[in-house]
């Protein structure tokens, strides 16, 4: 069993910015549990294409979870040369229908009631958006946004922002840095405002230079690991989309039938492997994975529904993280060192290299 994908109707499309908007499905009946939502998750669309049939485009959700609306909101932003965000911005109008991968991601709060400081970059405050708006709905903490920009034009949300702080001035604090006024913000002043703020859990979203920056001012005020969080999106050289998931899933079966689906792979371990994971709350326990089959196509071999996007190595939909044992990845452009070192691994290119194996998807 896969995940599958769906056909979601655009109820409305409205233009945030010259360059930026907001895309907002319905939910179609039947498929509310499929489209339960993590603040600060994404969508994976299905983008017609001319030359490939579908470009596979990950899009972070500003709605909340805490709407309970029916519907789900994306926000897009046009990139220079960007096929899949022009032809989104261009062409998509209320009544068209897209298919979509149920959310994914781990960029999202371990605790709504924790202090959170949120850094977002241009459109890095889409998965910001649906963080504040889901905190200040049902959690307790205070939140505190610093948005850069390259000029007024540019903010997206603007309005929306200035009225959530308005409603919220006990928890929710705004600060909109504008390159055209104050110039790129500097490791210096980024300092300075985050530094008494050093208990607090910090989220950082945007272009890849403002996010380094960020995280290394924030490894250098002592920020921990578990507390400092950095969403990543690659372009996906895959298509999830289409006939690669029922591909997927006969070599899965074959693999659970005969034990071969990775040939090329040497096993790093002789015999069947003991795996535990545990996945929405509930535990899933097997004692014949085999070492050549990936543990994101072991799962779907037996029915569980684990989340993935790519199935590339490009992207962290599918990621998991290890209490016990090991396994090695056949590819990862997405996880850096500090990623690995807390036992973060793909599940869509991990094979075992222990006996034993235990993960979480949490």
């Amino acid at each position: 069993m896969t995940t599958a994908s769906f056909e979601l109707e655009v109820v409305d499309v409205v233009e945030e910015t010259a360059d930026a908007h907001s895309i907002t499905f319905r939910v179609p009946a039947g498929a509310e549990a499929d489209f339960a939502f993590r603040p600060g998750q994404f969508l994976t669309v299905a983008v017609p294409s001319d030359q490939t049939g579908v470009a596979a485009r990950c899009y972070s959700l500003c709605s909340s979870p805490a709407d309970e609306s029916g519907t789900i909101t994306i926000a897009v932003k046009r990139t220079v040369d960007g096929y899949a965000s022009n032809w989104l911005c261009d062409h998509l109008r209320d009544g068209d229908t897209l298919r979509v991968l149920p959310p994914s991601g781990i960029f999202t709060p371990a605790s709504l009631d924790a202090d959170l400081l949120l850094f977002a970059g241009g459109s890095g405050i889409t998965p910001i958006m649906s963080i504040t708006r889901t905190a200040l709905a049902r959690g307790t903490g205070r939140i505190v946004v610093f948005y850069a920009n390259r000029d007024e034009t540019s903010v997206i949300f603007a309005r929306e922002l200035t009225a959530l702080a308005a409603a919220h001035p006990d928890r929710l604090q705004v600060v909109h840095w504008l390159e055209s006024v104050q110039g790129l913000p500097t490791p210096e002043q980024v300092r300075a405002f985050a530094a008494d703020r050093a208990s607090y859990d910090a989220f950082v979203c945007g272009p890849a230079p403002f996010m380094k920056m960020t995280v290394a001012v924030l490894k250098e005020l002592g920020f921990p690991r578990e507390r400092r969080h950095q969403e990543k999106f690659v372009s996906l050289g895959g298509n999830p989309f289409g006939d690669l998931p029922e591909v997927a899933q006969a070599a899965a079966e074959i693999a659970a039938a005969d034990g071969d689906s990775d040939p090329a792979q040497e096993p790093a371990v002789a015999g069947p492997v003991r795996l535990e994971v545990e996945l929405d709350g509930e535990t899933h326990v097997y004692d014949d994975w085999d070492p050549r089959t990936r543990l994101l196509d072991h799962l779907e071999a037996r029915g569980v529904k684990a989340p993935y996007s790519c199935r590339e190595g490009e992207c962290s939909a599918c990621a998991v993280r290890l209490l016990e044992g090991d396994v090695a990845m056949a590819r990862n452009d997405v996880l850096d060192s500090e990623d690995l070192a807390e036992g973060i691994r793909l599940a869509c290119q991990a094979t075992p290299t222990t006996d034993v194996v235990r993960a979480t998807y949490s």
